[in-house]
């Protein structure tokens, strides 16, 4: 019997690099991270200062344009029970205006915990919290967008069929 392996791969796979932008939106502040061409490590980039809202595009617009974003990744807290509160509102409002406005897609990720995993890597690092708000939005956004990587490839990688006959 001769066995034969046929490999799938998915569009996602042939794709030379991603561009991806990662966003933890904030009443005060925007973490911004972005990740590697190959999509596989993120890191934290800038933090956006609030202003109005086609200040804070402009800004965006900016980075998207220096970096070929092809994908905004947009952190949605969540409440502990899995709900969407007051402040995960407030986000799909503004992640509605930002997409039109930048015209491109735009996918949430859970943030849950990320801020509080933000602040222990920056407690780990002998960094004040206190004194370091934009670096803890920044580190939740890249954390925030290295989960969306994550999950992005380990799907790529399920699409992945191996036939054999």
């Amino acid at each position: 019997m001769v066995s034969r392996r046929i490999s799938v791969i998915s569009q996602e796979q042939a794709k030379p690099f991603i561009s991806a932008l990662g966003l933890d939106y904030g009443r005060k502040r925007i973490g911004v991270a972005g990740c590697d061409r190959t999509g596989l490590i993120a890191t934290g980039i800038t933090t956006i200062e609030r202003a109005s809202f086609e200040q804070d595009v402009e800004q965006i617009q900016q980075i998207v344009n220096e970096r070929e974003v092809q994908v905004v990744v947009m952190g949605l807290p969540y409440s502990m029970d899995g709900s969407l509160g007051f402040q995960a509102r407030q986000v799909q409002k503004f992640t509605k205006r930002l997409a039109k406005a930048l015209n491109l897609p735009v996918e949430y990720m859970d943030e849950r915990l990320t801020s509080y995993q933000a602040e222990q890597l920056l407690i780990a690092e002998n960094r004040s919290p206190s004194r370091h708000k934009g670096l803890i939005d920044r580190k939740a956004a890249a954390l925030i967008l290295q989960q969306w990587l994550d999950v992005k490839r380990a799907n790529s990688r399920s699409s992945v069929a191996a036939i054999e006959y």
